[in-house]
């Protein structure tokens, strides 16, 4: 058996590669909706400035089920993920970990701020 050639290693091309911030920031807002059972257009995101690192701020509501609903059955509120700050906070680690592995940006934290939220009948399915 003969050895494999060796690998050559491709020429580097000149220029550069460049996420503008609308790709960012549509990328952070696909990334957010995916992990917490929201539309895209649902999401705000911006990006700041964190020493040299991206910070990312999230704004949306989250669905929750209608409030006669939870007295009738508590186990509703498990379905949907848990209380509000349980899913803002679950999501966080596996929203970054998205965004830098799609954009090969570093992110430094996200942040979420929760600003409403929708009465759904359905329970989001995990």
């Amino acid at each position: 058996m003969t050895p494999a050639p060796p690998l050559r290693r491709p020429v580097p091309l000149s220029g550069h590669n460049r996420i503008t911030t609308q790709a960012l920031t549509s990328l952070a807002r696909a990334a957010a909706a995916d992990a917490l059972g929201v539309q895209p257009g649902q999401v705000r995101a911006t990006f700041s400035d964190d020493r040299g690192l991206l910070a990312l701020l999230l704004a949306l509501s989250l669905p929750v089920p209608p409030l006669a609903r939870v007295l009738d059955e508590p186990g509703i509120v498990d379905s949907f993920g848990g209380p509000i700050l349980t899913r803002a906070e679950a999501a966080r680690a596996p929203i970054l970990e998205r965004v830098e592995e799609l954009s090969g940006a570093r992110l430094s934290r996200v942040d979420i701020r929760i600003i409403g939220s929708t009465v759904s009948r359905g329970a989001r399915v995990l």
